[in-house]
């Protein structure tokens, strides 16, 4: 797991980064504000009684002091690298870590939590935070924002902050192919249309609540990932979720293209890993490496 998230982390980095760059070119970025799973959870889930956690070794290894944060990777992952990136600092605190408070998360916060997806199930299987609770919490903290710095600068921090959301992935490994609540009330196609709708209400009423500028994640390819490796023959990706991966791709990159007509102000953006990730996996010594 851990090698699958770090070189996640480095794919998402320069695709976001791309991608985020064409749309706040000149612009002032004051915070990033990230929402999702594992791949940007810098830590939530410590302080939640789960399973779903990294705060142990050999995390964190490469982060700061050598020690494990609830991060998972090794060092730091892809919102860490854009904040950094924006001037800001060079790490984005979870919102819940006690070590941490609003002079912090006002210049960046991630409200993410490992194991997590767009469908509330998803979170029951390993009793983590839903997206919905991200939400309020995120509520929580333009309170709290706006007492720290008041109104009008809370008001400014939040229309231009940077939002990525990352997440997905757990929607089908964790959920779909493994507990059959799913499965029996939906097809695939379906699932996906199903999680498309939830993640179209999430970023509307994201923009309802202030944000503007927003960078959607795609899937990775999910069927290339360490543990479906290990349970398919001869160590290779399991090709049926890759294309279901693809598939859902596809339905984001269009609710990307029609949020952006449908939603006044809206600047949203789709980064997709899956192509650029796979290359790696499957051509690995094209970055030097004899297997990833």
């Amino acid at each position: 797991m851990e090698s699958s998230h770090t070189l996640l982390a480095a794919v998402l980095l320069w695709l976001h980064l791309f991608l985020i760059l064409i749309v706040t070119a000149r612009a002032k970025v004051p915070a990033i504000i990230v929402f999702g799973d594992s791949s940007v959870d810098a830590g939530n889930n410590n302080q939640v009684p789960t399973i779903a956690r990294s705060n142990f070794r050999p995390y964190g290894r490469d982060f700061y002091g050598g020690k494990p944060t609830g991060r998972f990777c090794n060092g730091r992952l892809a919102t860490d690298f854009i904040s950094e990136a924006f001037g800001l600092r060079p790490f984005v605190p979870a919102y819940l870590d006690p070590a941490y408070n609003i002079s912090d998360f006002a210049v960046g916060v991630t409200f993410a939590s490992a194991g997590s997806g767009y469908d509330n199930a998803t979170s029951d299987v390993l009793g983590v935070i839903p997206l919905w609770k991200e939400l309020e919490y995120y509520k929580d903290y333009q309170k709290r924002l706006r007492a720290y710095l008041g109104d009008g600068k809370a008001i400014d921090t939040l229309t231009n902050a940077l939002y990525i959301i990352s997440i997905g992935t757990n929607d089908f490994l964790e959920n779909y192919y493994v507990v059959p609540q799913r499965r029996i009330q939906y097809t695939i196609d379906a699932y996906q249309e199903f999680l498309i709708g939830i993640a179209r209400n999430f970023i509307v009423d994201l923009h309802s609540l202030g944000a503007r500028k927003i960078s959607l994640a795609g899937l990775p390819p999910m069927g290339c990932m360490p543990l479906e490796r290990a349970e398919n023959l001869a160590n290779a990706c399991m090709e049926t979720y890759n294309t279901v991966a693809m598939s859902f791709n596809a339905k984001l990159s269009d609710l990307v293209v029609k949020l952006n007509k449908e939603v006044p102000g809206l600047q949203l953006v789709f980064s997709n890993p899956f192509s650029v990730l796979l290359q790696m996996i499957t051509n690995p010594s094209l970055y030097g490496k004899s297997y990833i």
